[in-house]
């Protein structure tokens, strides 16, 4: 695990001490991971495999994807429970963001092309009134 542990900090383009400070560990307890002094335990693995997206089974034997894949729609919920901290118990306008996106990913492309100009539309009104003030 300690070169699994090395490559993904590599692909990541993170130094040791960018590593251990999200994951909120010393730059030298990183180090003794990667070289095998040190190994990790299984709330570590849970705290890398959540913080940088990695999947589990390729952390634990190599086998599979680095990264987690996700569909479309659940990218789009990983990000917006991050922007709103959402904590799992229920959030009026996670849930209101969460079914708009479903709802736009879902439509034809007619209709997806339709509901962007109007998004351009409103920004373009806001720009320009920003514009007379």
């Amino acid at each position: 695990m300690n070169e699994r542990i090395k490559k993904l900090r590599k692909v990541l383009d993170l130094t040791q001490q960018k590593f251990a400070d999200k994951l909120g560990v010393k730059r030298n307890t990183v180090g003794q991971w990667e070289c095998g002094i040190n190994r990790l335990t299984d709330q570590v693995i849970f705290s890398i495999c959540r913080e940088f997206d990695v999947n589990e089974t390729w952390l634990r034997t190599g086998e599979g994807d680095i990264f987690v894949q996700r569909s479309p729609e659940e990218e789009v919920g990983y990000y917006v429970e991050d922007l709103l901290e959402y904590d799992g118990n229920g959030n009026a306008f996670y849930d209101a963001i969460i079914e708009m996106m479903k709802t736009y990913h879902s439509l034809d492309d007619k209709s997806k092309t339709v509901i962007r100009e109007y998004f351009k539309n409103v920004a373009d009104g806001i720009k320009n009134k920003e514009e007379k003030a």
